[in-house]
């Protein structure tokens, strides 16, 4: 039975039934894998984000330049083409990203805090540092 209130246990079923947990070794190791993905997540929501900055900046380059009369729809279609595969890179990780996040969804406290210290560390060492990615302070993981 899956708990639907906040709730301190050893024994935790994740994500589906046979990921259950009813000792202290297979519960440290559930919640060093719920710190692992929650950092990865933070590590795909990085690159996710500096994607679509480098985009944005391409995007504007491409649009200064001014095509020669002799051939005026070919850097259309070299920039339609980049953005395309950037646009479509960027859609499969937040399609990861958000699977991701609606998988780290637990009411059992412990795999929480591992979460959110995941979460934590993640941030610190991807997104914290980055001044040429603009900042999304959407602090909901599974957005």
């Amino acid at each position: 039975m899956m708990h639907m209130t906040l709730y301190w246990s050893v024994q935790v079923t994740l994500l589906v039934d046979s990921w259950r947990t009813d000792s202290w070794p297979s519960y440290l190791l559930t919640l060093l894998a719920c710190v692992f993905s929650s950092t990865f997540y933070q590590c795909l929501e990085d690159l996710r984000l500096r994607l679509r900055s480098a985009s944005a900046a391409s995007a504007t380059a491409l649009s200064s330049i001014e095509p020669s009369p002799a051939s005026p729809s070919i850097p259309k279609l070299g920039r339609l083409r980049r953005i395309n595969q950037t646009k479509l890179a960027s859609t499969v990780l937040f399609g990861i990203n958000s699977a991701i996040g609606y998988l780290l969804m637990s009411f059992n406290g412990g795999v929480f805090l591992s979460i959110v210290t995941g979460l934590t560390i993640g941030y610190w060492l991807f997104r914290c540092d980055n001044e040429e990615v603009p900042a999304v302070e959407n602090t909901c993981a599974c957005a």
